[in-house]
């Protein structure tokens, strides 16, 4: 099934060019069948790319899915057109109103910053809550999984002495879970962060599961014990291009910054570097897809009373 998004949505025509099913709403419309509603909680700078990059994983899976892109109410985004978010982008105050069977959060590149000095923690921490009663299920990714596993559980972040950079191989610590069916017993993952869970500070919180992690980086993903509360670190949804993007940013910028791990070939910067993550993200996400299509209350204003 295709997803549906606005047409107008920058990444519609992009999803179209790479053979990714994209519906109109007017077509949506005229199918009798009760799209997922999915929410995208967009926190990153660059709210397009990220858009496309979700949009792209969310439609290879096999049911039809509406997505509904939400913003922080009380930020000004600085590399987002105001256009663009007025257009296509509801605050969170405007959408919690509503039900989501399944919710994304992204991260947003403020590690180095403690939870509580980050303008919008407020704002967070409510939304973070109203996750419990709102969505069936919910992913938090990168800075997102950080905080929520601080709000949640208590577990602190620790900042890094350098960055988190580059492609690292994953271990499976369960099998049976039926977010990691089908994947192979280690895989790769985009890492791009200032800050890490240390899997010692874990040990200690007997109600968050590790689903998997990296001997070299630690947690990779985890989740609630007995909630449909998920915590990815890295990043599954990334372009080939996007460490590459960010080095060449940096450097561009004079920021200290060492090659990405793992990921030019030969080291080389000016060689294509090759996605071996893409089957485990959209696999990841469908499995994702069909653990909520499997699970979720057919009349969606049930969620949140089970």
């Amino acid at each position: 099934m295709p997803i549906k998004i606005p047409d107008k949505l920058p990444a519609f025509q992009a999803l179209q060019n790479e053979g990714v099913r994209v519906m109109t709403e007017a077509v949506a419309i005229r199918q009798d069948i009760r799209p997922l509603q999915i929410g995208l909680l967009n926190l990153m700078p660059n709210k397009i790319k990220t858009e496309l990059q979700i949009a792209r994983l969310l439609g290879a899976t096999p049911l039809q899915i509406e997505l509904s892109l939400i913003r922080i109410g009380n930020h000004v985004a600085k590399n987002t057109a105001e256009d663009h978010l007025r257009t296509f982008y509801q605050t969170w105050e405007d959408a919690k109103h509503r039900k989501f069977d399944g919710f994304i959060i992204t991260g947003t590149p403020v590690e180095t910053i403690p939870y509580e000095d980050v303008t919008y923690w407020s704002e967070m921490q409510q939304i973070f809550d109203w996750t419990t009663t709102h969505s069936h299920s919910t992913i938090n990714v990168c800075w997102g999984a950080m905080a929520a596993l601080y709000h949640f559980h208590g577990v602190p972040k620790h900042q890094l002495p350098e960055k988190a950079f580059g492609v690292y191989a994953q271990k499976i610590m369960k099998p049976s879970s039926p977010y990691l069916i089908g994947f192979s017993d280690d895989f790769m993952i985009p890492i791009s962060r200032w800050a890490e869970i240390r899997m010692t500070d874990l040990a200690a919180k007997p109600d968050v599961e590790v689903l998997a992690y990296s001997d070299e980086m630690g947690l990779c993903i985890a989740q609630s014990r007995g909630t449909r509360r998920l915590f990815v670190l890295d990043h599954m949804e990334y372009d080939a291009t996007s460490l590459g993007d960010e080095y060449a940013r940096d450097v561009a910028a004079n920021v200290p910054i060492k090659l990405p791990h793992n990921y030019f070939p030969d080291d080389d910067p000016t060689r294509e570097p090759l996605n071996r993550w893409r089957p485990h993200g959209h696999l990841f996400i469908s499995n994702w897809i069909n653990e909520i299509y499997q699970t979720t209350p057919f009349d969606i204003e049930k969620i949140g009373r089970q």
